[in-house]
């Protein structure tokens, strides 16, 4: 539960349910264990575009990640190199969409994603969670690759890679399922001060910088 500023913790375990992903609001940080998914561009369209049929279930790895791992093979067994989520608003094309066909409860990425997207998880009860650094080795010791998909077809980067999760995270909660975006949030409390600060230096709101070039 949260005091004053702190924030709350959720420690989740996938399959996500729904009565969990409730109960979360944007500011609050989670960690996640158990299975999950690797998607970028190309297994979107691959899927969505191409009407191709995604070769696994989602059912009990409803967390998508939005990322392309660096891996590497070593005594026949995968090995993850480096992990850093992408910025989930290149995705926003198939954002609703993914959330609504593989029944996603959560979404790792950069950043934040778009409104249909937002209204897709306000109906189907899911979240969107952010990185809060840039650190691509920070998390490999809470990831255990366990298989992958359509590796001839898309190639390592944009493959479907299946996730074995221990704690990974946390990440901060930047979509709800109530509707709520954190960062439009922070736009507004910025937009605030500004106007606090136009009207404390007397500065008129028509005032334009000087462009430089």
């Amino acid at each position: 539960m949260k005091g004053g500023n702190e924030l709350a913790r959720y420690y989740l375990q996938v399959p996500l349910k729904e009565e969990d992903i409730r109960k979360i609001r944007i500011g609050d940080l989670v960690c996640f264990s158990g299975e999950a998914f690797t998607c970028r561009s190309r297994l979107h369209r691959y899927i969505f575009d191409e009407k191709n049929v995604l070769p696994f279930s989602t059912k009990e790895k409803n967390l998508l990640i939005h990322v392309g791992p660096v891996v590497i093979k070593e005594n026949n067994r995968w090995k993850l190199v480096s992990f850093m989520p992408t910025s989930s608003i290149r995705f926003e094309k198939w954002g609703a969409k993914s959330i609504k066909e593989w029944g996603l409860k959560a979404i790792v990425g950069k950043t934040t994603m778009g409104k249909e997207t937002s209204v897709a998880m306000k109906d189907n009860v899911c979240i969107h969670v952010t990185p809060q650094c840039v650190s691509p080795n920070l998390w490999l010791d809470s990831i255990e690759i366990e298989d992958v998909y359509l590796f001839d077809e898309l190639g390592t980067i944009e493959a479907a890679w299946q996730l074995r999760l221990n704690n990974l995270g946390p990440f901060l909660v930047d979509m709800d399922s109530e509707g709520n975006n954190y960062f439009d949030s922070i736009d507004t409390m910025i937009e605030e001060n500004r106007k606090k600060v136009y009207k404390d230096l007397q500065i008129p709101e028509n005032f334009k910088y000087t462009k430089l070039y």
